[in-house]
Order: C-alpha cells, then sequence, then structure tokens
C-alpha cells in the first residue's frame, strides 16, 4: 500500500474493454479478477492502480514477484515469539489487500504453488493459516488484478480458468492515441496533485457509478433465461467445467447494474461474452487430412519411392566392418 499519487483511471487514453471489466469486477468483486494480457509499456499497472479508486477502501498492494509464501499469507511474529514467548500472527500481503486492489504482475512467472493459494484466496474471501503453533483466520476480499506478457510464458489452463475475465491489450496504438497518451503522462509526471484535480470530476463520476450500481446488484435476478443462454453458449464454445457459466452470469448481472437497469438483457451478455470466454475457449481441432491417417490395411498403404528418402532400410545389404588384427586365444596348461 502506499500513498503516492497514481494516474486517475478516467484520464486513461482508450483501453476501452479493460477498464469496463475492471470496473465490472469493482461492482461484484466474485467475478473473480481480471487478467490482462499484453507486451510491456501499455499501462497495465496504471489502470490497475487506477481501480483502487473505484473501491470503499482504495489500497492497492502489489504482489511482488519473488515474494515467498509466508510474504504471501503470513507467518509467526518472531519478535512477539522470542521477545514475550508468545505466539502471534504477523500479517501478509493478503491482509493488507482486504478491501483493496491485490495486484500481481507477470503472474505467469510466479511459482504455481503460490498462484494457487493467490487464487483459493481470492475465490472464498478468507484467508486460513496454520502453522509455527498458531491458527489464524482472516478476511481477505480484493479484486485480484493479474498481469502477463503471453511472450514471456502461459500459465496452466487450471490456473487460467480461475481469473473470472480475460482482456488483452493490443501493443499496436494509433498515432492520434499515441499522442495523448505520451502528453496526459507528461503533465502528470510534471504536477501529479494538479493533474489529479483536473480529473477530479471524471473520476468522482466513475466512482459513483461504481458505487450506484452496486447498490443496484442485489436487485438484479440472475434469472434462468439469461442462464439457459449462457450455457448454451458455453457448451458451443467448447469450455471445460461450469466456472465460466457462472463467471458470465455474474458479469452480466454486474453490466446491468453498471447500465442502471433492473434485470439482465441479450446486450448485457454480449458485452461480456468475450471476456469471460477468451481464455476458457478451446480451439477447433483441424480435421485429420487422408494421407496423415493411419490406414485400415497397413498392406494397401502406399510406399513412397525410394528417391524420397523413404527406402525400406531392413533390405539393405549388410556393410563388411574392419575388426582390426585377429588375436589368439592363449593356451592355458591343464590343471594336474
Amino acid at each position: 500500500m502506499t500513498d503516492t499519487p497514481h494516474f486517475p483511471l478516467a484520464a486513461v487514453v482508450g483501453a476501452d474493454e479493460l477498464k469496463l471489466a475492471l470496473c465490472l469486477t469493482a461492482i461484484d468483486p466474485k467475478i473473480g479478477g481480471v487478467l490482462i494480457e499484453g507486451p510491456r509499456g501499455m499501462a497495465k499497472s496504471t489502470l490497475a492502480r487506477g481501480l483502487a479508486d473505484l473501491l470503499a477502501s482504495g489500497q492497492f498492494v502489489t504482489l511482488p514477484l519473488g515474494a515467498t509464501e509466508e510474504r504471501l499469507v503470513g507467518t509467526l511474529d518472531l519478535d512477539a515469539a522470542l521477545g514475550e514467548g508468545r505466539a502471534s500472527f504477523s500479517p501478509g500481503v493478503l491482509a493488507k489487500a482486504d478491501g483493496g486492489v491485490l495486484y500481481v504482475d507477470e503472474v505467469n512467472l510466479l511459482p504455481d504453488h503460490l498462484v494457487d493459494l493467490l487464487l483459493d484466496v481470492a475465490a472464498s474471501g478468507v484467508n486460513l493459516v496454520e502453522r509455527d503453533g498458531i491458527s489464524h483466520r482472516h478476511a481477505a476480499r480484493f479484486v485480484l488484478i493479474g498481469t502477463m506478457n503471453p511472450e514471456e510464458g502461459e500459465l496452466r489452463p487450471q490456473l487460467l480458468d480461475r481469473f473470472g475475465l480475460n482482456v488483452t491489450l493490443s501493443g499496436q496504438t494509433l498515432p492520434q492515441q499515441r499522442g495523448q497518451i505520451i502528453r496526459r503522462r507528461l503533465d502528470f509526471d510534471a504536477a501529479p496533485e494538479v493533474f489529479i484535480e483536473q480529473w477530479a470530476h471524471e473520476q468522482q463520476a466513475l466512482k459513483a457509478r461504481c458505487e450506484t450500481a452496486r447498490g443496484l446488484l442485489a436487485g438484479i435476478e440472475l434469472d434462468d433465461t439469461s442462464l439457459a443462454t449462457i450455457t448454451e453458449r458455453c457448451f458451443a464454445a467448447g469450455v471445460d467445467g461450469l466456472r465460466a457459466d457462472l463467471v458470465w452470469l455474474r458479469a452480466a448481472r454486474a453490466h446491468a447494474a453498471w447500465r442502471g437497469a433492473s434485470s439482465i438483457t441479450e446486450d448485457d451478455i454480449d458485452a461480456v461474452a468475450e471476456f469471460a470466454l477468451r481464455h476458457r475457449r478451446r480451439e477447433p481441432q483441424a480435421p485429420q487430412s487422408p494421407t496423415s491417417a493411419a490406414p485400415d490395411n497397413p498392406a494397401q498403404s502406399p510406399q513412397k519411392p525410394p528417391e524420397q528418402g523413404d527406402g525400406n532400410w531392413g533390405e539393405m545389404p549388410a556393410q563388411p566392418v574392419a575388426t582390426g588384427a585377429r588375436r589368439e586365444v592363449p593356451s592355458w596348461p591343464k590343471k594336474p
């Protein structure tokens, strides 16, 4: 957590899909957070930090790439244990992130056991630590934001699925937008407080819209008609498991609340479809060509001519190999 001024989300140029996905997750954190994919220099951390302003506490906690399990979940307070002879809990990153944003940069480079633990806590909202003679439970409800550059490695499919929404940023930005991005960044770096004040009205309006949507959320029914539409489309997309159905339905409801509506419509379902399906949709397998399929009768398989390099090597004549001079077997005297 830091008090350093950060770039307001409302002032970010472009990235409209990502901003929407972040706002939907702020409206309903049960969606499961957002995984952001894209090359370096695409303001992924700037967008995640701006999201903190839309939440109640507004705190932003970063999980360092080299963090240990104790740093993440918490551990025994050694000062209390050695100085006072009592077991006491020392909070970790999960406790500090409660009520705010937990940002994991390069999540694809984290050890698998840390990602498993992190995502389990994000789903349950509770961190239970039992080790070193202590048992401690505390709330850990946060919006989980992970970023990754696919060129540096992929996430395992089962971990990828645990992120509610997935958005990809393109590295190709139009020249006009590039100019706006650079200009606003220069203005912010030159005078952060002045820049934040200039965008205070837009940022406050964005925060108020999220707060209003959170108030409407409980009154919007997760109706059977919307669920039927989503389940059919998930089946057609070939997704594994049922998490996509649940995440998609929650995201559609959050989108309806974002619009200020009282029920989910087809437009809400369509608006969040790619967020929920992109990292879960199975790629269709290419049909197997007749030449690559194994024949029913191997004797009828066509033989390639020898000039193509696939001759019958088993029929080649044996070649003489020099073995060197012959050595006589020594003659040992018989035993008496």
